[in-house]
């Protein structure tokens, strides 16, 4: 699978970003076949479930911490998975990634990330 993150950056507490993953070349089906999440890793932790999306873009999914505050979505015709991050906090710091499968049951981290830094 040939994956291209961006997106990532560092911003003050209370800012926004949007995450874009790009993803293709799957070995089975494509982009539009797999439900899709966003996780997370902090240094020194293992991964954390962000949210998830279905295959369709219609029935999304969010951890408790950022509901409210951050939106999945995907563009199946692009390959694209997006990430909207609104009033990102501190804690929110980590690496991204995109991955297969749309629960914290079934997430698969797919390569590289992008990196986001909440600071003042």
């Amino acid at each position: 699978v040939q994956v291209v993150e961006s997106g990532g950056g560092l911003v003050e507490p209370g800012g926004s970003l949007t995450l874009s993953c790009v993803a293709s070349g799957f070995t089975v089906g494509t982009f539009g076949s797999y439900d899709m999440s966003w996780v997370r890793q902090i240094p020194g932790k293992g991964f954390e479930w962000v949210s998830g999306i279905d295959q369709d873009g219609i029935t999304t999914s969010y951890r408790d911490s950022v509901k409210g505050r951050f939106t999945i979505s995907r563009d199946n015709a692009k390959d694209t998975l997006y990430l909207q991050m609104n009033n990102l906090n501190p804690q929110d710091t980590a690496t991204y990634y995109c991955a297969t499968g749309g629960s914290r049951d079934t997430a698969q981290p797919l390569a590289q990330g992008t990196q986001v830094t909440v600071s003042s």
